[in-house]
């Protein structure tokens, strides 16, 4: 206990003198790219820098947070601009050049990305605050505790707005958002599909249902498309670019979000939408879904519910009650 205390405190050090130096330069600092999981963008990345940028004073107008697929809302409270991947380099090269989600150093990839950036906004010299930093930082509060309760002195949430999208307009004044896709949470079975079939044909029961599945391949993860049509609604023409920006408009303006339990059911609570979220192998760290309810508690009432698709339990019944979508 000693030594982790001892690694953490120096670790500390280290990162809050890196900040300091940032924030006493006048040079604009790329906070990225992030291009891992949805998921651990939101409960980690993007608070690790809200806390950053409080702890030594960053002047937000001086950052450029760079992601994918559009999600500038999502780092409002950060940066006063954004950049996204996918005006530099096509989904494909992308998915080839990211195989490892867990960005504990800085790549090639990164610093082309990070390179291109500067080029398209005629910046020569600029500060990279890289997601390394981060990891280096929560690794050692890991090691301490491995609950993660420690990561609340280390991060700053907020509610997502998501900008205004077009996609939104065309939708039913209130429904349900539904995206299931295989995961090691959610793998690819029988037993899975014939799940994702009558969680769709439940809610579409009760609610008009929203899907959110797209033909994008930026992962390993593979929507499950079947499922009742009566309904049953699809947001058609994603584009990589803004894919994600899209999503997060449809959650926001939804009674409520189910599907696989995963990054889609974590932005849920904080466009302030209750999730219910499915998984059928507990592949993931219990103490990630820790830190989350810990960041939704704080924020507000929506939260999520994850429930073992062997409980049978659909999620129809888990509706009843929910607050009806915003008018748009």
């Amino acid at each position: 206990m000693a030594s982790a205390e001892a690694r953490l405190a120096a670790v500390e050090e280290r990162v809050r003198a890196r900040l300091t130096r940032l924030a006493a330069s006048d040079r604009p600092i790329v906070a990225g790219p992030w291009t891992g999981e949805v998921g651990f963008e939101l409960v980690y990345w993007i608070p690790f820098l809200q806390w950053a940028v409080e702890a030594v004073a960053i002047d937000r107008r001086r950052v450029i947070a760079v992601s994918r697929g559009g999600v500038r809302s999502w780092y409002r409270q950060v940066a006063a601009d954004y950049a996204d991947v996918f005006e530099h380099v096509s989904p494909e090269r992308f998915h080839a050049a990211t195989p490892l989600k867990k960005q504990i150093g800085v790549g090639r990839f990164d610093r082309a990305v990070a390179r291109d950036v500067m080029r398209s906004r005629g910046i020569a010299r600029t500060h990279l605050l890289p997601p390394a930093l981060m990891y280096r930082l929560y690794k050692a509060l890991w090691r301490l505790d491995p609950s993660g309760r420690g990561f609340d002195a280390f991060a700053r949430s907020a509610r997502i707005a998501p900008e205004a999208d077009e996609a939104v307009a065309t939708l039913p004044r209130d429904y349900v958002a539904m995206r299931f896709y295989f995961s090691t949470s959610f793998p690819d079975t029988p037993e899975n599909r014939a799940f994702a079939a009558d969680a769709i044909a439940d809610v579409a029961d009760r609610h008009p249902v929203v899907l959110l599945n797209n033909d994008i391949v930026l992962d390993d993860h593979r929507d499950f498309a079947g499922g009742a049509r009566d309904r049953v609604r699809t947001v058609a023409g994603m584009r990589p670019e803004t894919n994600l920006a899209t999503q997060t408009a449809v959650i926001a303006r939804a009674r409520a979000f189910v599907g696989t339990y995963g990054g889609y059911s974590y932005l849920a609570p904080l466009c302030g939408v209750p999730s219910v979220a499915y998984y059928s192998a507990t592949a993931f760290k219990r103490h990630h879904l820790d830190r989350a309810q810990r960041m939704f508690a704080a924020l507000g009432e929506a939260t999520v519910q994850p429930h073992d698709v062997a409980a049978g339990e659909l999620p129809g019944p888990l509706l009843d009650g929910l607050r009806p979508a915003i008018a748009s």
